[in-house]
């Protein structure tokens, strides 16, 4: 059952995924109107916010663009940095939403950079559990089951809690780049609800994986009530 779980969302991922890169590649192929690119939409929204501390950079790859709350730092991929498009200016928007967040101590940022290294200790332990059922049954032998489970079901719930944290962040920054995009006319009506469309599949995915983690943990922890009856 738990390996159906994950195929299926597995499954639903791919398809979410699929049709995020459709609609980039069909709005990367709809110029916007003010004509600035994505490293300079990002340039404006951070003067817009007073922002003077994070710097903006490229990096490789497709749909790699992230906000590094560490360094303070856009990275935007190639593609959105140079790009001239209603696709690149959601995108460089959206991670310049990250970083106002951060400028305004928005909370469920704050929280979410707190879970970071617990989550990542719960994936370590759940790949365990994925990649190396052999040895995951053989760890049962050395604790009691309901030990075990026990474990299992902390990984998860911190995997889990990161999940749900995620989504009010990812929707709040997607929210700022609407707001400003709209207000600073950088996208005007069919561009705004193309690049309005973009973030919602973008946002979609998040989604997905916060839905998975329920699935998972609500797995374990029946299984677990199931194992004391």
């Amino acid at each position: 059952m738990y390996f159906l779980i994950f195929i299926v969302f597995a499954l639903i991922s791919m398809a979410v995924g699929a049709q995020l890169k459709r609609k980039f590649r069909e709005f990367s192929q709809v110029p916007t109107s003010s004509g600035l690119s994505g490293a300079q939409i990002a340039a404006r929204m951070l003067r817009d916010n007073n922002i003077y501390d994070v710097e903006i950079t490229s990096v490789p790859g497709k749909l790699t663009d992230h906000y590094n709350p560490a360094n303070k730092t856009i990275n935007l991929s190639e593609e959105v940095y140079h790009g001239r498009h209603v696709a690149a200016a959601a995108v460089a928007a959206h991670e310049t939403g990250h970083a106002v967040q951060h400028a305004t101590a928005y909370s469920m940022l704050q929280l979410r950079s707190k879970l970071v290294p617990i989550a990542n200790i719960g994936t370590n332990i759940m790949n365990y559990v994925m990649m190396a059922s052999l040895l995951f049954w053989g760890a049962f032998q050395l604790f009691s089951f309901d030990i075990a489970l026990y474990i299992i079901i902390g990984a998860q719930a911190s995997i889990t809690l990161f999940t749900l944290v995620t989504l009010p962040v990812e929707f709040d920054a997607s929210n700022r780049a609407l707001v400003w995009l709209n207000a600073s006319r950088i996208t005007q009506g069919e561009e705004y609800r193309k690049a309005k469309s973009a973030l919602s599949w973008a946002a979609s995915t998040y989604v997905v994986a916060a839905l998975a983690a329920v699935a998972n943990l609500l797995y374990w922890v029946l299984l677990l009530l199931g194992n004391r009856d």
